[in-house]
């Protein structure tokens, strides 16, 4: 249960999302694990990454690291949204005069193999679904500054401790795959196979959202629509469904048909549902 964000995290949240799972006939090995639960791990992994001299401490509010972005050009060698490493060599009394000001420090990667930020390593994968990749890494978060491990740094943890061989995920995850083989690399974990699928989407092309309306399995029930018709509808959308009777009503049926390269390149518009005051 990817559970870092508290303030959209809840344990009635986790519990529904279990339960739309298990309406859908999808199950899980062994215990439900909780990144909310493992802090230790991931500020384990962080430590030792210091203590080889690999991260360093940042003081930028949100809005100067947007501004700082927007003044990429003095950056060129870095990927698009990328940190261009302003606090990276900060000396102790400039440390000292952000801790004196109020300011708590994130940790950040000290990405490359030297301390000039243009230094950056460019790591390049094959996804099963979106093909080959490459993208620099750039300075990425690894300790927020009100303590909370980035989610770069937990996925990473989690997936080594838990012996996860494919990670397959939405394709808006894509840029931040080197990331976190770099980080894989650094750690010593192995890396395991990506396929990023495209996203699901509203009539107006936008991730899918509350905002159009019934999204949930209790909606979507609520309107008379089953969890064998939503299943249903995920087979088509994967180009999983047979032309010929009998329709995919269960995971079971979904594993005989399933196909990832015949997963097309593109969005996923969800069938529209009726929902009061809306279209």
């Amino acid at each position: 249960m990817e559970d870092l964000d508290r303030v959209n995290s809840s344990p009635e949240h986790g519990a529904q999302q279990l339960a739309d799972l298990a309406a859908l006939g999808i199950d899980w090995d062994g215990d439900i694990v909780r990144q909310s639960e493992r802090f230790d791990r991931y500020h384990a992994a962080i430590d030792s990454l210091t203590e080889r001299g690999l991260t360093y401490e940042c003081y930028c509010t949100r809005r100067e690291v947007r501004t700082e972005i927007d003044d990429a050009p003095r950056a060129p060698h870095l990927p698009p949204d990328a940190y261009p490493g302003t606090c990276r060599e900060l000396t102790a009394a400039e440390r000292r005069r952000h801790v004196e000001s109020g300011r708590r420090a994130a940790i950040r990667l000290r990405a490359g193999s030297g301390s000039d930020p243009g230094e950056v390593d460019e790591i390049t994968l094959v996804d099963r679904v979106a093909g080959p990749f490459a993208a620099a890494v750039d300075d990425v978060v690894l300790r927020r500054n009100d303590g909370v491990p980035s989610y770069n740094m937990a996925v990473v943890v989690d997936d080594a401790a838990q012996g996860v061989t494919q990670v397959v995920r939405a394709d808006d995850l894509l840029p931040s795959t080197p990331r976190q083989i770099h980080l894989q690399r650094l750690l010593g974990l192995p890396t395991p196979e990506y396929a990023h699928v495209p996203l699901v989407v509203g009539v107006d092309g936008e991730r899918l959202a509350k905002r159009h309306g019934a999204v949930t399995l209790g909606d979507l029930s609520a309107r008379g629509i089953t969890p064998a018709d939503v299943m249903q509808w995920i087979a088509r959308s994967l180009g999983s469904a047979p032309a010929e009777a009998p329709a995919i009503t269960s995971v079971s049926d979904l594993v005989d048909h399933f196909d990832l390269a015949a997963l097309a390149l593109r969005s996923v518009e969800m069938p529209k549902v009726a929902w009061p005051g809306r279209t």
